[in-house]
């Protein structure tokens, strides 16, 4: 039999890294395969009243020495010195902890079908290494199936049966058609989704139209629902792509090279200026340049009403890893818009400290050393994403509490209540006030962690983040009010999770029907003119 070049590259790649071990730390299932309660989590056997004791309360806009007090998933009581009455309450003492909102991820891919794969961590083993990092709820993305959103909606939650967490869903819109319009009006009324997506980038698959693009803007404002934006010039990147295969560049550098950010600036300023026509708010999906974020400050300084949002990789990382010699090394790192060159991260913590872009997600979209190698002679063909809903919590209060640059009450809100406030389920869940979901972590200060892709709780044999150590550590992750995460060991099951509803017209709607009617008076239109004799 004989082989083409290109085969036996690929053979030797997957000789060499193929059966790679995945991560030791998969206690939870032999990291999704073939699990069970038995052997990857289990039913909580914690009591359905929680009393935790002595810790510091964080708020996004107070802290205080509080007891916290929880029946049956509702936060009851948040005051100093709860007595314990009854012999069933499981006790948590946090004296020298923090007690503070579980994070909420605004930006996930778990089980997405994407470049001729799926991602690896499905909706198991997704959630179960955001809960191992102080994560108890995240918004993935829902793809259409054939165009139709009912059925990417209904698959969705077929594969979200494996949960073990609180998640809610984005729609993407990949078309546009009467029968499309239709569809987001049941997503907004019958489905809790209040959020559609539009591809600015990924020429001849997800990547819409400037057309198609104003037409579901306009909808989304009848709806009252959020347009988002993956914003690069999708026609540009395209003929960068092919211009870098025309000067021999195949590898992963070449993806970066490909997508300049002047490309992720253009199309930001794009839909902003399409959104302001429109007068719809617009939230913009992991903001990764200097270009990009400037943009969105113009726009926010001028009083449009226009979110950003970054994500952990393009915060705490540079592009220097794609040009590592070792392909597998390289690849890893490849997502879209790509990780930025140094000078572009600091850039981005200032404007998250200062207010220009107000919460971080991860983009977590893993694919392992496999997956990754189909793009081993062509870098186009290396499935885009890295991982980070594990590590996001403890990365972004490594680089931006423990640096100075934010306070610990603007953690919370960067991490959790700013993203509960604008999909409408604020403050149900990013607070820890009465009344609140019983969505808790503890996280201690004083220690610290250490990330590896063998002690990691996805399923991918890499990690974006790997040897990166810092201080904090969340200890315990409570998800209704149920322990989901003690003593580095999952108490939950497959299936015990939880879809979240969110209403349409979160805040950023407020004042809309006012601009939109101080339009219209100002046309000084039509004009009444008489016909000549």
């Amino acid at each position: 039999m004989a082989y083409s070049c290109k085969s036996l590259l690929l053979l030797s790649f997957l000789i060499l890294y193929g059966s790679l071990p995945l991560s030791q730390s998969n206690q939870f299932c032999d990291a999704g395969v073939g699990y069970t309660e038995s052997t990857c989590g289990f039913p909580s056997t914690s009591s359905s009243k929680l009393l935790i004791k002595g810790g510091t309360v964080l708020n996004a806009h107070n802290q205080e020495v509080a007891d916290v007090y929880v029946e049956d998933g509702i936060i009851v009581a948040v005051r100093p010195n709860i007595k314990q009455v009854d012999e069933d309450v499981t006790l948590l003492d946090a004296t020298g902890k923090y007690v503070m909102p579980g994070g909420i991820d605004p930006h996930t891919h778990l089980a997405m079908e994407f470049m001729g794969t799926e991602t690896i961590d499905d909706f198991f083993s997704g959630q179960a290494a955001a809960l191992a990092g102080g994560t108890t709820m995240h918004i993935d993305f829902v793809i259409p199936v054939g165009g139709s959103l009912v059925a990417g909606f209904e698959a969705y939650k077929k594969k979200a049966k494996k949960s073990c967490m609180n998640y809610g869903f984005h729609m993407a819109i990949t078309k546009w058609d009467e029968s499309v319009s239709r569809e987001m009006e049941i997503m907004v009324k019958e489905k809790g989704i209040n959020s559609f997506k539009f591809f600015m980038a990924y020429k001849g698959s997800l990547m819409i139209s400037d057309e198609l693009l104003l037409q579901g803007f306009k909808r989304c404002k009848s709806l009252g629902a959020l347009a988002m934006v993956h914003a690069e010039n999708g026609d540009a990147v395209f003929e960068g792509q092919n211009r870098m295969i025309d000067l021999g560049i195949t590898g992963p550098e070449g993806h970066a090279l490909s997508r300049p950010p002047v490309l992720e600036g253009e199309a930001t300023a794009r839909a902003i200026r399409l959104a302001k026509f429109v007068n719809t708010p617009l939230y913009v999906v992991h903001v990764m340049s200097i270009d990009a974020m400037e943009e969105i400050s113009k726009a926010r300084k001028s009083g449009q009403k226009v979110v950003g949002e970054p994500v952990v990789s393009g915060l705490v990382l540079n592009d220097s890893g794609l040009w590592n010699p070792d392909f597998i090394t390289a690849a890893k790192y490849v997502m879209s818009p790509p990780i930025r060159e140094a000078g572009h991260d600091k850039a981005l913590q200032a404007a998250l400290s200062t207010g220009v872009l107000q919460l971080v997600g991860t983009d977590h979209c893993t694919f392992n050393s496999t997956q990754k190698a189909f793009g081993i002679d062509d870098f186009r063909k290396i499935p885009n994403g890295v991982n980070g809903i594990e590590e996001r919590m403890h990365l972004v209060w490594d680089t931006m509490v423990e640096s100075g640059q934010i306070s610990v009450t603007d953690f919370v809100r960067i991490t959790s209540t700013e993203c509960a406030r604008i999909f409408n389920i604020y403050p149900r869940k990013g607070a820890i006030l009465v009344g609140s979901d019983a969505d808790i972590i503890i996280f201690n200060p004083n220690s610290s962690f250490e990330i590896s892709a063998r002690t990691h709780h996805s399923r991918t044999d890499t990690n974006v983040y790997d040897g990166r150590k810092g201080k904090g550590k969340v200890e315990v992750t409570i998800v209704g009010g149920r322990v989901a995460w003690q003593d580095d060991e999952l108490k939950v099951a497959p299936g015990s999770g939880k879809y979240i509803e969110m209403p349409p017209f979160n805040y950023l709607f407020d004042g809309i029907d006012k601009a939109d009617a101080k339009y219209l008076s100002s046309l000084q239109a039509p004009v009444k003119r008489f016909s000549a004799s």
